[in-house]
C-alpha cells in the first residue's frame, strides 16, 4: 500500500528487503558461497546480530531512471562474538554488486563511530565490484572517508578484514589498513591492479601469502569467519582493556616434555596450553615466526627465528614482519615472548640495499618505543647485530633468559677464529687440528651464555624443560608493568 507521500509503507519496504535477501541467498548458493547476511550470521553468536541503517538506499545519479531505488550494497550492524560486543559490515555482491558510493561509505563510517564510542572491535567482510562509476568522484570521496575512520581507529580497537570475495583497487588499500587480513581460497581476490592489466597472477593464494598481503589463509569463507571469531577471542576489545587472560590450571603452567630441535614452530606448539597457535603471515618470510598463543592462561604474542628456514637469518622481510607484529601487540598491550635462534643478519646481496638497513632500523625503533611486557629467551645462536635487534635488554626487553645450549657473541666461532688467528693457524704443524681446537675454546668460553650473564645481559640460564614455568612466572610478575612514573603525594620521613 502506498501512503500519502507516494512512498512505500514500512511493511512494503520490509517485504522488499526480505525478497532481496532471499534473492541474494539463492544467488550466493548458486555461486557456491554465502550471502552477506549469512556471512554475518556465521560470524556472530546465534540471534545476536542487530542491523544498523537497514533501509538506506542509494542516491539518484544522472545515469539512473527516476524509478531507481536500490538498497545499499553493504549490511552493517553489531552483535556478540564469543560474548564480546563486536561491530561488523558485510558487502553484498548481489545487491548493487557491493559497489561503493557515498551512502555505502557513510554506513561504514557511522558503524566505526559507534565502535569507537563503545571500544569494540570491527570486522569488515569484503566482496565488492569496486566504486560506483555513476557517482564519480563522490565514490572516491567515500573511499577516503572510510580510510580516515580506519586510521582513527587504528591502535584503539582491533580491526579484522575478511576477504570473502573481490577486493580490488582502492578497496585493497582499505583492507590493508586493518590489523589482520584473512582471505579465503578460491573466492577471495585481493589486488590493487587487475591481473588483466599487470599480466601477473597476483590474485593466487600463493602470490598473496608469499607477498604478505594477507596474514591468514583459510580454505573457504566459513573457515575464514571461524578464524575471525578465534582472533576476537585472543584480542582485547580495545587498547585500554588489558591483557586477555583465560584462566589458569596446573596443566597450563606445569612443564611439558619440552625439547627444542631447531624447529621453532614445533617448539611454540609444545609451549602452548592447548597445542594450538594462530600464526600470522606464515608464508611471508617463513624464517621468522609470528603468532598469538595461550601460555599459562595468558594470550601472548610470540616472535621467533626459525632456523629450519634460511637458518633463521634476520632478513629484510623477516625484520618487516617482526616489526609489524611487535607494533600490533604493543598497541593492545599484548605481552610478547621473543625466541631467538639466528645465524645473524643477511649477508647476501640484498644486505647492501638501503631498504634492508631501514627495515632493521624500523624494527629497533618499534622495540625501543614499545611499552608492553617483553620476555626474551635465547634458544640457540644469537650473533652480531641480530643479538641486539631480537628484543635484547638494550632495546627494551624486561627479562632475558638463555638456554644452556645457547651461543651468544659478536660472531660465530669459525668466523671469529678465522678473523683473529688465521696467521697462527696457517703457521701451525697441523692447521686443521689447530683450527678445531681454537674454535672449540672460543665456543666454550666467549660464546657461552655464562659470559653474557656475567655482564648482566642475561638474567638467568635455564634448562629447556623448565622454560614454561619460567616464562609464566616472568609474565605474571610483569602483569602490572607501567613505564610511566607512579604519582607520589610525598616522601615518608623517619620519626
Amino acid at each position: 500500500m502506498i501512503n500519502n507521500s507516494g512512498k512505500p509503507s514500512s511493511d512494503e519496504i520490509s517485504e522488499m528487503l526480505e525478497k532481496i535477501e532471499e534473492s541474494s541467498s539463492q544467488a550466493a548458493a548458486g555461486s557456491g558461497c554465502l550471502s552477506a547476511k549469512e556471512r554475518l550470521a556465521s560470524l556472530f553468536d546465534p540471534d545476536t546480530f542487530a542491523e544498523l541503517q537497514k533501509f538506506v538506499t542509494r542516491g539518484q545519479t544522472e545515469f539512473d531512471s527516476a524509478q531507481t531505488s536500490e538498497f545499499e550494497g553493504v549490511i552493517c550492524g553489531y552483535g556478540s562474538v564469543g560474548g564480546k560486543l563486536v561491530f561488523a559490515f558485510s558487502q553484498d555482491m548481489y545487491r548493487m554488486k557491493g559497489a561503493i558510493d557515498r551512502a555505502h561509505a557513510e554506513k561504514i563510517c557511522s558503524l566505526y563511530e559507534l565502535a569507537l564510542k563503545n571500544g569494540a572491535p570491527v570486522v569488515g567482510i569484503f566482496d565488492s565490484s569496486g566504486a560506483s562509476v555513476g557517482e564519480g568522484v563522490s565514490a572516491l570521496d567515500g573511499y577516503g572517508r572510510i580510510m580516515k575512520k580506519i586510521s582513527q581507529a587504528s591502535g584503539i580497537i582491533p580491526q579484522i578484514a575478511v576477504i570473502a570475495g573481490v577486493c580490488g583497487g582502492c578497496s585493497a588499500a582499505v583492507a590493508s589498513m586493518f590489523d589482520f587480513v584473512i582471505i579465503s581460497e578460491g573466492k577471495g581476490k585481493l589486488f590493487v591492479n587487475s591481473p588483466f592489466l599487470t599480466g601477473k597472477d597476483s590474485t593466487s593464494v600463493s602470490y598473496i601469502s608469499s607477498h604478505g598481503l594477507a596474514g591468514i589463509i583459510c580454505r573457504n569463507e566459513a573457515a575464514s569467519l571461524s578464524k575471525a571469531r578465534d582472533l576476537i577471542s585472543l584480542l582485547p576489545s580495545n587498547n585500554a582493556e588489558g591483557t586477555v587472560y583465560s584462566g589458569v590450571s596446573d596443566s597450563n603452567t606445569r612443564n611439558a616434555e619440552l625439547e627444542y630441535s631447531g624447529d621453532m614452530r614445533k617448539f611454540v606448539l609444545s609451549l602452548s596450553d592447548d597445542g594450538q597457535i594462530t600464526e600470522i603471515s606464515g608464508s611471508f618470510a617463513p624464517e621468522m615466526v609470528t603468532a598469538l598463543v595461550r601460555i599459562g592462561g595468558t594470550v601472548l604474542g610470540v616472535v621467533g627465528n626459525d632456523p629450519s628456514n634460511e637458518h633463521g637469518v634476520l632478513t629484510m622481510r623477516a625484520a618487516q614482519k617482526a616489526a609489524r607484529f611487535y607494533n600490533i601487540c604493543d598497541s593492545f598491550n599484548i605481552p610478547v615472548l621473543t625466541l631467538v635462534d639466528t645465524a645473524g643478519t643477511d649477508v647476501s646481496g640484498v644486505s647492501d640495499d638501503s631498504e634492508y638497513a631501514s627495515s632493521l632500523g624500523r624494527l629497533a625503533s618499534v622495540l625501543s618505543s614499545s611499552e608492553n611486557p617483553k620476555v626474551t629467551v635465547i634458544m640457540g645462536e644469537a650473533y652480531g647485530s641480530a643479538f641486539t635487534l631480537m628484543a635484547s635488554r638494550s632495546l627494551g626487553a624486561d627479562i632475558v633468559y638463555a638456554s644452556f645450549d645457547s651461543k651468544i657473541g659478536f660472531m660465530n666461532a669459525a668466523s671469529a677464529v678465522e678473523f683473529v688467528w688465521n696467521e697462527r693457524i696457517a703457521s701451525s704443524d697441523d692447521p686443521k687440528a689447530e683450527r678445531q681446537r681454537l674454535e672449540s675454546d672460543w665456543a666454550g668460553s666467549l660464546l657461552s651464555p655464562v659470559e653474557a650473564a656475567s655482564r648482566g645481559l642475561v638474567d638467568d640460564i635455564v634448562r629447556t624443560g623448565d622454560l614454561k614455568t619460567v616464562i609464566c612466572s616472568a609474565f605474571e610478575m610483569l602483569n602490572a608493568k607501567s613505564d610511566g612514573p607512579y604519582f607520589r603525594r610525598h616522601q615518608n620521613y623517619p620519626i
